[in-house]
């Protein structure tokens, strides 16, 4: 799903009436032509298309030539008219019933997956060798990452081990440190009921940088969580001897989710308190050491995912405090449901809070918290927010958080939201209050307060207005307000993402983490890219330009499909570090030389590339001279192919089709858009049964002279409505008779140079690959099937002969005139000979073959392991064009040494 489906969605939902006219004009010029494009005769998109005014529509009438379609859409709208002037109808009840057809018309008419900007334009393989991994034998779980430029090193925490790598090639190792469990604390965990070989392990959990230039490593130690501090000095990373208690900083279990981050000094941490893992704690490991108060009012089963500090203080007119942001799920206490119902929160307190003099004593007296809303358009439960990454700006104001979210239920889908650090803010120091009330049958119940807050504001950091009450620190708020907010921590207002919906909805591999890396482009504008981890190993590059969701490519980052756990990103070496219970990787931002030409680099929409019409190579924006002389080439928002040079059309390359056998068009695109096939200019229908559509070409299968003539495959690619067509390959079947022949040449004994070059006219038969050669056992020449005959007779023939002569030999076989005597009652032994059965070109391997067979077509399936649908073909990618026999062609073979 495209982002501006949901803008449109969620502002016609949660809007006035008079907003409404406004925002539905705005979002439909974003989204128009997009949708009207391709999902115009949907008869949903006929209902949201009713919701707009009479120009609005006949601004749209325009761009359709069915009149059928605009007769149903006028049809429609009248029965909206009407019911909209029903007087019997309040304004919330047509809000909800227009929000409800929205709903259902989104889901129904995008969720299909037929949205352009969301099916990744290119997809990398892992051995395309831009990828750079690092793992050691019997070492498990790199997922905790501290990047420390100023050294040029990753330090790379997993089970049992410290790594520091380098950070331009975390292939090549600098040093290591093993942090092992002792036989002690193994067998004491084993007493506890845990398992020796997974959780009674030491799990690195915490690498933070330290004041003093150290770093503070924590581990789970075998469920008995302990610290200490690490150097890395000439070379050589040391653990000191001296250990502290991780109690409240690391959690106990290795596999459950917390976080932890090094402010001042101080480590802030959100982790579970004890060996149960039944008492969340959100703790400041200062003298002396702030927490949260165990209620369920506070945390209720959390699960933390993300912490981290804005530094509000900077630029504050107020006097204002720096806020430490977390990010978590837990179970809501805030709705009636029979089951737990999860949601996701995000909370905040402030750097400077010192806990309460009588009331909250050693607890954080701003502590408060309020739900993140990250809606996607169809009907399910609340999404649970997975990872959050803040992309900082030098004016925090305009800093924002990026967070993944995946559903409770059985969706796959996963959403993106976005949210400004302004508006969490506000929620927070302007908003209202939740508080429990008990109702009649002593159940609790969580409603808006509205009775009157004391002062100072509960919640709220010590200011500039709370220092002239001669308040100086928390420690000298009164019992009143720290009472309020001990409470009542919850939020009644949810925070709402950047323009009322998310940035991205795509179905699929699930979502698992997110960084962002901020780009300045050649326009002088910033964007934001986003980098997401899935569950299967792969990594999403996404942009969002005014609304439009761009997935510019996917690659395919880890060996084997697991989920990505880690995402760090460097923006000084432009590089990205994942993470996984496998292994960990690096590769680079951007790949501008993946871009072959001044089309596929300007229709690639990366921030990062632009095409150098002087070197004629997609170069990075990052390493050309914007002051030269160059002439640099990019269009982001508009996807402007025609600034490029006009490129050489395609020619055709001519065959010669043999009717009876199975023929192969190759056709490798530079994008990862679905092919269109023309045959004499008409579009295959991919439902016809003669035809075999794959992701790399079309076969045809046995061809008849009917089939010649010319094929063209052609890919397409939408940006804001525009369709931008291009010819990939042209074939031109000429029929023929016999044997193929080679490649037309001059004789010899030809005089004089030709008048005009001579036509390149070949078979479609060059270098067969194995599998390709599979297709030609049946329509191989009958020349050949005779001198495979002769010698199998001639074999056969000596065999028989000797076989007969050892009998006669033996005396099996009575010689002429000689009766042998009868042995036993039984009389004369009879002897009755079958020639073997056999076939004179039976293959070899076939029994081989048969054990393996496979399907060449994999099934559709908007779900695939690769992100996107398509059908491929199990085969060489390097398939050339070539002749196939018309025998069952789903059974191939892919290891020469079966032959």
């Amino acid at each position: 799903m495209c982002g501006c489906h949901v803008i449109t969605l969620h502002t016609v939902a949660y809007s006035s009436l008079d907003s409404l006219v406004s925002a539905r004009k705005g979002n439909w010029q974003k989204c128009s032509s997009v949708f009207v494009a391709r999902r115009w005769d949907h008869p949903c998109s006929r209902r949201l298309k009713a919701t707009f005014s009479q120009p609005d529509r006949e601004r749209m009438s325009g761009w359709v030539s069915s009149s059928a379609v605009e007769e149903t859409v006028m049809a429609f709208a009248s029965e909206v008219d009407a019911s909209m002037s029903a007087e019997s109808q309040t304004e919330s009840q047509l809000l909800d019933s227009l929000g409800h057809v929205l709903q259902s018309c989104v889901s129904y008419a995008f969720l299909e997956g037929d949205c352009h900007g969301c099916k990744p334009r290119k997809r990398v393989p892992y051995d395309s060798g831009s990828i750079k991994l690092f793992r050691e034998d019997g070492v498990w779980n790199y997922t905790t990452m501290l990047l420390r430029e100023d050294l040029g090193l990753l330090f790379l925490g997993a089970r049992e081990a410290v790594f520091a790598l380098d950070i331009n090639d975390i292939s090549s190792r600098k040093a290591q440190v093993y942090w092992q469990v002792t036989e002690e604390k193994q067998k004491e965990c084993r007493y506890k009921g845990k398992t020796a070989e997974t959780e009674c392990r030491n799990y690195i959990r915490v690498l933070q940088k330290a004041n003093d230039d150290r770093i503070y490593v924590c581990g789970t130690n075998a469920f008995s969580p302990t610290c200490a501090y690490m150097t890395y000095t000439e070379g050589q990373l040391k653990l000191e001897e001296k250990r502290e208690e991780g109690k409240g900083q690391c959690p106990f279990d290795p596999f459950q989710r917390h976080f932890s981050i090094m402010i001042s000094g101080s480590l802030y941490s959100a982790t579970s308190n004890n060996f149960l893992g039944s008492e969340p704690v959100v703790l400041r490991n200062s003298t002396p050491a702030i927490r949260t108060e165990f209620k369920s009012s506070w945390l209720n089963e959390p699960v933390f995912v993300h912490m981290d500090v804005v530094q509000e203080s900077e630029g504050s007119s107020e006097g204002d405090d720096d806020k430490v942001y977390m990010f978590f799920s837990e179970t809501a206490v805030e709705y009636d449901f029979p089951n737990k119902l999860m949601v996701s929160r995000v909370a905040r307190v402030c750097k400077g809070d010192l806990g309460g003099q009588r009331t909250l004593q050693k607890r954080w007296t701003t502590f408060l918290k309020a739900r993140l809303d990250c809606s996607v358009p169809e009907p399910s439960l609340p999404y649970i927010v997975q990872d959050v990454f803040l992309r900082q700006h030098s004016d925090w104001r305009e800093s924002v958080f990026y967070a993944v979210f995946t559903p409770q239920g059985s969706s796959d889908l996963s959403a993106v939201c976005a949210y400004s650090v302004t508006a969490i803010g506000d929620v927070f120091s302007k908003g209202r209050y939740k508080t429990a009330v008990t109702v009649e049958t002593s159940h609790v119940k969580w409603v808006m307060y509205s009775g009157e807050l004391p002062v100072p504001r509960p919640g709220a950091c010590i200011n500039k207005a709370a220092r002239d009450q001669g308040i100086q620190s928390s420690m000298g708020l009164p019992d009143k307000t720290l009472q309020f907010v001990r409470d009542r921590p919850l939020m009644d207002e949810a925070v709402r993402p950047l323009n009322g919906g998310p940035q991205l909805v795509k179905s699929g591999p699930l979502f698992t983490r997110i960084v962002v890396d901020r780009v300045t482009a050649l326009d002088g504008r910033g964007y934001d890219v986003m980098f997401i981890g899935t569950e299967n190993g792969f990594v999403q590059k996404a942009v969002n330009y005014d609304g439009e969701m761009f997935i510019i490519e996917e690659v395919q980052v880890l060996p084997v499909p697991e989920p990505i756990k880690t995402l760090r990103l460097s923006a000084i070496t432009g590089q990205l570090y994942v993470g996984s219970e496998t292994a960990a990787v690096q590769m680079a931002l951007s790949e501008c030389g993946r871009y072959s030409s001044c089309q596929d680099c300007v229709l690639a929409r990366d921030p990062y590339c632009a095409w150098d019409a002087t070197a004629a190579l997609c170069s990075a924006v990052s390493s050309l001279d914007s002051t030269s002389d160059r002439s640099l080439i990019q269009s982001l928002r508009d996807g402007n192919k025609s600034l490029c040079p006009s490129s050489a059309s395609v020619e055709p390359q001519s065959y010669t089709l043999i009717p009876g056998n199975n023929i192969l068009l190759k056709c490798r695109a530079d994008s990862n858009l679905d092919q269109l096939w023309f045959f004499n200019g008409q579009p295959l229908n991919r439902s016809d049964t003669k035809y075999l559509f794959y992701s790399e070409g079309l076969m045809i299968l046995e061809a008849s002279e009917a089939d010649s003539g010319q094929y063209s495959c052609k890919t397409e690619e939408w940006v804001k409505g525009t369709k931008h067509p291009r010819t990939v390959a042209v074939y031109q079947l000429q029929p023929g008779d016999g044997y193929p022949e080679l490649p037309s040449t001059d004789s010899p004994s030809t005089k004089g140079p030709p008048t005009e070059p001579p036509k390149e006219t070949s078979t479609m038969t060059p270098k067969l690959t194995v599998e390709e050669a599979l297709f030609l056992s049946q329509s191989g020449s009958e020349h050949g099937k005779i001198i495979a005959l002769e010698v199998s007779v001639a074999l056969l023939s000596i065999l028989l002969v000797a076989l007969v002569t050892w009998n006669i030999c033996q005396g099996h076989f009575p010689l002429l005139g000689y009766e042998p005597k009868p042995l036993g009652r039984s009389g004369g032994r009879q002897t009755q000979s079958t020639p073997p059965e056999f076939t004179s070109h039976q293959v070899p391997f076939q029994t081989k073959v048969a054990s393996e067979s496979k399907p060449l077509v994999t099934p559709a399936n908007c779900n695939a392991g690769n992100n996107h649908s398509g059908n491929q073909l199990t085969s060489n990618h390097n398939l050339s064009p070539g002749v196939a026999s018309p025998i069952d062609v789903f059974k191939y073979i892919n290891d020469e040494s079966e032959i």
